[in-house]
């Protein structure tokens, strides 16, 4: 169970950005055999991104482990407890690594391009980059960006640059967010357990938080508007939707800013209005792109 523990599946949530090419790139609407297809290829690289985020996790916390027995929950995380051995910590990172890499090279050699460059980022994160302030945000966007990408390639579609771009800036919206969460919950200890926590400040990360809310936004709005979508789903509907986009962001700004969740994860796993305005956001999007 401790070993289930460290790769952290309750995180594995984050990689549902793989579907959003099946869904936007109108797989459903094919024949019945090619629907499968799509959406087997679209949870092939869903385990793939799940096994190739846990071998990150577990390297990371095998770096981390000091850092996290400062903090109030992370420090019950088997790595930092002493539960989990650092060596067989590391075969298992490893493992999964290897796993992930040889899966997505059976599902399509352009997939696991992607892992391993998603793999080689994020290890130069948890030894790096995480130390930079707003650059720590950066690479972490990049890496959801990756999964939306990834989405696309398995399914074989081609993905709008604005959505590329507001899946870019909702992500470093998401990162922000944690930020601001972890100054509420950890308040003058921040800075002893995330290096980076230091240069940030309230004040700072709610205009980063508005910068970034807005950015997504109005690239989703475009996307939407765009002559391509129009094209693609017959129509431009999507835009009517923006209502429940902004409810679901400032209903998540409102909430992490009070330091009432961890992080972004245990918000979406754990708040229902958020919950119940996104599944209505999904199933309006199906809707309008499927049944216009």
């Amino acid at each position: 169970m401790k070993y289930l523990e460290i790769m952290r599946p309750a995180h594995w949530t984050k990689n549902v950005f793989v579907f959003a090419a099946f869904i936007f790139g109108k797989q459903l609407a094919g024949t019945f055999n090619e629907v499968v297809v799509a959406f087997g290829s679209a949870v092939g690289a869903f385990v793939c991104f799940c096994l190739a985020a846990s071998a990150v996790y577990i390297f990371n916390d095998i770096i981390d482990r000091e850092a996290d027995r400062l903090h109030p929950e992370k420090r019950g995380r088997p790595i930092a407890a002493g539960t989990v051995s650092v060596g067989a910590a590391g075969v298992m990172s490893v493992v999964c690594a290897a796993v992930s890499l040889l899966g997505s090279l059976v599902l399509v050699r352009g997939l696991a391009v992607i892992i391993a460059g998603y793999i080689g980022l994020m290890v130069l994160y948890s030894l790096v980059l995480k130390r930079v302030m707003i650059l720590d945000c950066v690479v972490i966007s990049i890496g959801f960006c990756l999964r939306a990408v990834a989405g696309a390639v398995v399914v074989g579609v081609f993905i709008s640059p604005w959505l590329v771009i507001c899946t870019f800036a909702l992500c470093m919206f998401l990162a922000f967010g944690k930020r601001r969460s972890e100054i509420a919950q950890l308040r003058e200890d921040s800075e002893s357990f995330r290096q980076t926590l230091g240069g940030y400040t309230p004040e700072l990360l709610a205009h980063m938080l508005d910068v970034t809310s807005g950015l997504a936004i109005a690239c989703f709005v475009l996307y939407a508007m765009d002559d391509q979508t129009l094209r693609l789903f017959g129509t431009n509907n999507l835009v009517y939707t923006t209502p429940l986009v902004l409810y679901c962001v400032f209903r998540f700004s409102a909430v992490i800013q009070k330091g009432k969740y961890a992080g972004p994860v245990e918000l979406i796993v754990h708040d229902l209005p958020f919950q119940i305005g996104f599944v209505a956001w999904v199933l309006v999007c199906i809707g309008i792109i499927y049944f216009a």
